[in-house]
Order: structure tokens, then C-alpha cells, then sequence
């Protein structure tokens, strides 16, 4: 005898699983908004204002937020272009990271040959005018579905200004604004797609001023106490330093201040340093030898100094629950799809690296979605993202925006975030970041699961800071 078994009663149908329409009405709202999110895109690719003078692109994102029926708060922790645009009450509280600052020096047309808009100016070669209007994207879009499905719970955005210099996040989380956060979701432009399970360097960001004695470089050189000497002498004994790090540790500098011609015995000096390791740990010793080189440039110069912590950052914790959310959502939208033309403009951006290294690049895009590793890759770049990650179970992606291949803070991600490749892949980011919100909101699981894989990674690891206590948000980069 057969047995019939009611329709409502099957399971397995999208319909079944909570919040299924609630993902269908984000993302399909995300489609008609589309030329809203392009054009704000344009807008902040186009001002491309470095770390903490995004006041455009800071006021832009937050309008469309505000115009959404989200509540704005500017300005936060000392940082006039810093914001939090809120939606909803109560648990869960599901945030979103949005980035919005330029690199300097790298202005790019929207063309598959180097040529910039404005010749020096800044240009957005991490893609950050896409990782902005994402985000903000996704979080008018997670407020549809929450509608749609009836549910409760609490949407917030943070704007992040300065994350090139791992500024931004870093005061906002030293402060609290991420303590009462569920989840963070953040997403960031590459040159494949997939979920981000993996961990990052730590990185202090670190500014060393030497001061000593002006004088006649020629009629009176004994006079004088030369504050660049110090600075040389400094970066000497920093290379030095490089034999006796673990492998992949990193440092760099640049000389910000020289003194100021060379017939004056420079009185004063400034080095900025970035060091980076593979945890926090390391870069604390590597902080400490740091100084102990800076004491002895000065001593040997007769010069006296002051060391100024900028920035400090964490790796990032990684998380496997929320790695696994964003992979799923991720599958369910598909990766960005690119047309013949996309490709050839590509191709072209190209030519220049296919030269330098000698060997072709095997696709000019990426259209597939890579599969979810079994344990953290290892990235060897950094973000502040580090800081959020200690605070609160993170979990983040990335998708293809620009030329496969193309290396990080180059001409090529510029010119790719100008137009429709760049765009499709934030369109791609947008509509994954709402549905895996959505996910979480509806489904208390999820959440929770993340939260006991955050307490076990972050068990017996003090969270540390090389900032003084008492250091606050600089005003300006420089």
C-alpha cells in the first residue's frame, strides 16, 4: 500500500529553510538599486581621499544609509569621518565593516594602460570605493528582508576610515563600539572569490622622530648634532635586524622628514616604520629590538628621540561557523560573471606583469569560486579587521573585483574599480554579505555556533596593545 505523504510536510525545498525569503528579497532588491550602488561607487572612486580625510566618500555612504531609515552617529572615537549607522533594537546584533580610503600616489583612469587621473593624487588601489558601497549595499538590503520575513534584531554599519594605516578599526574597537556586536560580517575586493577563513599578520605602525642640533654643514659641521644621522643609522641597523627575524616577518619605512637642505645640519628627523609578524607576540619583540636600535642611533648621534605608536593590530581570529555561512551564501549567489570585453580590458592590465615576470597569467578574470579550505590559509598582508576579530566572532570574504594576478596596491585594482568589473564583483559581495546577515538573524544557531568557535581560539590569549592607554585617533595620516 502506498502512502502519501502531504506536500507541506516535505522538507528540503529553499522555501523550508528560515529566512529563505527573506535572502530572496535582499538580493533581488540589491538588483534594483544597482545603478544607485554604481553610481556611488563612481562617486567615491573618484574622490579617492586618503585615511582620514574621506570626508566625501564618508558623508556619501552615510546618506544612503541615513535616506534608508538607519539612525547615523558621525564622528565617533575622534575621527571626523568615522560613523555608525544603526537599524533595529535588541539581539541579535549583526554589524558590517565598510572601508572607504584611498592609497596615495596611485590616481588611474578607468583604461587598461597606466595613466592617471591626477597626476600624484590618490587612487583606490585596494578597492576600497567598492568594499564601502558593498557594505552599505548590504545592509539596506538586510533591512528588506528583515521586513519580509517579520524578523527582529539589530543591523549596524561602521564606517572605518584610515584602514591603510590600521587606524580606523583599531580606536573604534580600543573605545568599545564593537563590544555589544553578535557577529561582524566584512567583505574585501581580490582578484579570486571565496570565503575568508584565514588569519593575517599583526602589524604596529610606528613613527620615530629624532632631534638634534642645527648648524653651517660647512663653516660649522662639529656644531652641529645631525638628526638624520640618526635616521640612517637606524634603518642600518633595521636591515641588519631582518637576518635575525623568523621567516615572513616584515619591516619597511619610509623617511618622512629629512630636514631640509643639505647645507643645514638637519636638527630634526622622522622614520615611519611598519612591522609585521605572524602573531602579536612577535611583533612586541620585534617592537622591543626596534627601540633598542633607536637608543643606540641616538646615542651614537648625540641626539634625542621620541617613538610614536600610531597604530597597533592583531592578526585576525579566525572562524570557522561563519567562514562556513558566508561560503554557503556565496554559492547560492554565484561568483561575477564578465563578458568578452571585461576580459580584454583585463588582458591588457596584463601585459605589464606577463613582462616583468616572464611567465603568462593562466585567466585575465576569475569566474569560479574557490573551494572552502580545511584549516586558515595564512595571508601575508594586514588589517585592522585584527582588532575587530579579538573582540568579536568575524567572518569575512573576498571576491573578484580586478585582473587575476594583479598585485595588491597596484594601478591595475584602480583602474578594474572604475568600471563594470570591479562592480559586478561588488554586486556579488553586496547580495552575499545580506543573505548570510540574514542567515544569522534568522537562525540563533548560526551565531551561536560562531561564538563557541571565538571563545575557543581566543582561550588563555591575553589581548595586548603596544598603544599607550591614553593615545588617541591622530588627526592626519602625516
Amino acid at each position: 500500500m502506498r502512502i502519501l505523504i502531504p506536500l507541506l510536510f516535505l522538507s528540503g525545498s529553499p522555501a523550508a529553510e528560515p529566512g529563505a525569503d527573506a535572502r530572496d528579497a535582499a538580493i533581488a532588491w540589491i538588483d534594483q538599486v544597482r545603478d544607485d550602488l554604481v553610481s556611488l561607487n563612481r562617486l567615491v572612486w573618484e574622490a579617492a581621499e586618503v585615511g582620514l580625510e574621506e570626508v566625501e566618500s564618508s558623508a556619501a555612504l552615510a546618506r544612503f544609509l541615513e535616506k534608508r531609515g538607519f539612525r547615523l552617529e558621525r564622528g565617533i572615537a575622534g575621527m571626523p569621518t568615522a560613523f555608525v549607522a544603526t537599524w533595529g533594537s535588541g539581539r541579535p546584533v549583526v554589524a558590517l565593516l565598510a572601508e572607504y580610503d584611498a592609497l596615495p600616489t596611485l590616481s588611474q583612469k578607468a583604461e587598461p594602460e597606466r595613466s592617471p587621473r591626477v597626476t600624484g593624487g590618490p587612487g583606490h588601489a585596494c578597492g576600497h570605493s567598492l568594499f564601502g558601497t558593498a557594505s552599505v549595499g548590504a545592509a539596506a538590503a538586510i533591512v528588506r528582508g528583515m521586513d519580509v520575513a517579520k524578523l527582529s534584531g539589530t543591523v549596524r554599519v561602521y564606517g572605518t576610515p584610515a584602514e591603510e594605516t590600521g587606524i580606523g578599526k583599531t580606536f573604534l574597537a580600543k573605545e568599545g563600539h564593537f563590544d555589544d556586536c553578535d557577529v561582524v560580517l566584512h567583505w574585501h575586493p581580490s582578484d579570486r572569490t571565496g570565503a575568508a577563513y584565514e588569519t593575517t599578520k599583526a602589524v604596529v605602525s610606528v613613527k620615530i622622530r629624532f632631534r638634534g642640533v642645527a648648524a653651517h654643514a660647512s663653516l660649522s659641521p662639529e656644531d652641529g648634532r645631525s638628526a638624520l644621522d640618526a635616521v640612517e643609522l637606524t634603518n642600518v641597523a633595521a636591515n641588519y635586524l631582518r637576518e635575525h627575524l623568523p621567516e615572513d616577518s616584515r619591516i619597511h619605512y619610509v623617511v618622512t622628514d629629512g630636514g631640509g637642505q643639505p647645507n643645514v645640519v638637519p636638527p630634526e628627523a622622522e622614520v615611519w616604520y611598519y612591522l609585521r609578524g605572524d602573531s602579536h607576540r612577535l611583533v612586541e619583540r620585534m617592537f622591543e629590538r626596534l627601540r633598542r636600535i633607536v637608543e643606540g642611533a641616538a646615542l651614537m648621534t648625540e641626539t634625542t628621540f621620541e617613538i610614536r605608536v600610531d597604530s597597533d593590530t592583531h592578526e585576525i581570529l579566525p572562524n570557522r561557523p561563519l567562514a562556513e555561512v558566508l561560503q554557503k551564501n556565496l554559492e547560492r549567489v554565484g561568483p561575477p560573471r564578465f563578458d568578452e570585453a571585461e576580459r580584454a580590458f583585463a588582458r591588457k592590465t596584463q601585459a605589464p606583469l606577463v613582462e616583468a615576470r616572464g611567465e603568462p597569467i593562466p585567466v585575465p578574470l576569475a569566474e569560479t569560486i574557490e573551494p572552502l579550505p580545511a584549516e586558515p590559509d595564512h595571508m601575508r598582508a594586514s588589517t585592522d579587521v585584527g582588532e575587530v576579530s579579538w573582540r568579536v566572532p568575524t567572518g569575512g570574504l573576498r571576491v573578484a573585483c580586478y585582473t587575476y594576478g594583479a598585485p595588491g596596491h597596484s594601478w591595475q585594482i584602480v583602474a578594474c574599480g572604475g568600471m563594470s568589473i570591479g562592480e559586478k564583483g561588488m554586486l556579488v559581495a553586496a547580495k552575499t554579505l545580506a543573505a548570510a546577515a540574514i542567515d544569522l538573524l534568522a537562525d540563533p544557531s548560526l551565531a551561536a555556533a560562531a561564538k563557541a568557535d571565538f571563545e575557543k581560539r581566543r582561550a588563555g590569549k591575553p589581548l595586548t596593545s603596544l598603544l599607550p592607554p591614553e593615545s588617541r585617533a591622530p588627526a592626519r595620516i602625516r
